[in-house]
């Protein structure tokens, strides 16, 4: 997977791992918008040290943190938003339309 552009379409990943439990579980389906506005407690992509990742962005004094829901994975400070490459609007269970949330 490479960076997002500006101007980018919204796209699909499949949720992998338990660190985002309770609100994401493995399986799920997000929608990510990669020109989507950040805010505090958005559920954002980011491209942190040579790895994607999926976590909660969090305000943290002058900077930012990637934030996992699961209490036993650690949080990844960022001074500013540049790791940043979307934002999550919608998941959803694969076959069940009515079990889809949206964020924004």
């Amino acid at each position: 997977m490479s960076g997002c552009d500006s101007g980018s379409e919204s796209f699909a990943l499949m949720v992998l791992g338990d660190s985002m439990v309770p609100e994401f579980n493995e399986g799920e389906i997000i929608v990510v918008e990669p020109d989507g506005a950040t805010r505090d407690g958005s559920f954002v992509l980011a491209f942190v040290g040579e790895e994607w990742t999926f976590r909660q962005l969090r305000r943290e004094g002058e900077g930012w943190r990637l934030q996992p829901l699961n209490p036993a994975y650690p949080a990844t400070p960022l001074p500013d938003l540049a790791a940043l490459r979307g934002v999550v609007i919608q998941k959803a269970l694969p076959g069940r339309r009515r079990a889809s949330k949206r964020y924004v």
